[in-house]
């Protein structure tokens, strides 16, 4: 078993002892989703840490997007529900890029690549999210190449 997918494990242990309802519940779903991705496909297998944290990923990202739309629809206990839920699964992702290491990093790239335009965007955003790993969405980093590239 992998190190983060033991420790997710763990704490949800931990949480269900405790009676904490909140972080329980998300565990239980991340793990649920890790499970379905090791079965997902032909046959079954063990997801690496790097493949745990992409589901990890994913799922912080659903419940930002959904406690937007609970938002923007006027159910502000769902959203603040989702949100709640979010903050427990980002505690398990490595740190997010501010806004400046983004920009270094995409002009970095740029020079690296040698990307003149617009026309070189996607040799410029497959190098940049390779460098970025996950510290940054894929929407961040796409608005930080255009904002330089345009």
């Amino acid at each position: 078993m992998t190190d983060l997918k033991d420790r997710l494990r763990t704490d949800l242990t931990a949480a269900m002892k405790g009676r904490d309802e909140l972080r329980t519940a998300t565990l239980r779903m991340v793990l649920a989703a890790v499970s379905a991705e090791e079965v997902a496909g032909k046959e079954a297998r063990e997801l690496s840490d790097d493949e745990v944290q992409g589901v990890l990923r994913r799922e912080a990202k659903k419940r930002r997007e959904a406690a937007e739309a609970f938002a923007s629809a006027g159910r502000e206990q769902q959203a603040a529900r989702e949100q709640a839920e979010g903050e427990v699964l980002a505690g398990y992702l490595p740190a997010q890029l501010e806004d400046a290491d983004l920009a270094a990093i995409v002009a970095d790239v740029i020079t690296t690549t040698g990307a003149s335009g617009m026309k070189d965007m996607g040799r410029v955003m497959g190098a940049a999210q390779t460098a970025v790993a996950g510290r940054a969405e894929g929407s961040r980093v796409a608005a930080e190449v255009r904002r330089q590239l345009g």
